[in-house]
């Protein structure tokens, strides 16, 4: 059951953040008190992982699944939800911090095989992305929206 919702979670997240567009400072959605909008949290390479840490336990204690849209970070709290946004391409997703790393180069974010796909990310491997924090409360706000 929990699986179910778990996937669910992430297909409304997906939705959300596919469907919305860009926004810029001074646009005509309202008078924001999110910083993000002008200052990343973190601009830097990303990567994925995927098949061969399948079922694996993560930091949280769940079992990764390459298919969900999760991420590996060092710092963030685990739980935390972060709008990973390719610089190359424009696209943009949410994903939920559930393990630590990446361990290897420079790396700010490992993403799962599944936001990497949404990203367009797997066939390069490392792609430069901007990283928002994004409060639980607005994700849960949007999926309830919809």
């Amino acid at each position: 059951m929990r699986r179910v919702l778990a996937s669910t979670l992430a297909t409304f997240v997906l939705v959300a953040t596919m469907a919305a567009g860009p926004v810029t400072k001074g646009s005509s959605q309202g008078p924001s008190t999110d910083n993000t909008l002008t200052k990343p949290y973190q601009v830097g390479r990303a990567s994925w992982y995927g098949k061969q840490f399948h079922g694996r336990s993560t930091a949280s204690g769940e079992p990764y699944d390459m298919f969900q849209l999760t991420a590996a970070h060092r710092q963030l709290p685990l739980g935390t939800w972060v709008r990973v946004t390719s610089l190359r391409n424009g696209r943009s997703i949410t994903v939920r911090i559930n393990d630590r790393g990446p361990y290897v180069g420079n790396r700010i974010i490992d993403l799962s095989y599944g936001a990497a796909q949404m990203l367009d990310l797997r066939a390069r491997g490392t792609e430069k992305v901007r990283l928002d924090v994004v409060n639980g409360e607005e994700v849960a706000g949007n999926m309830a929206s919809r």
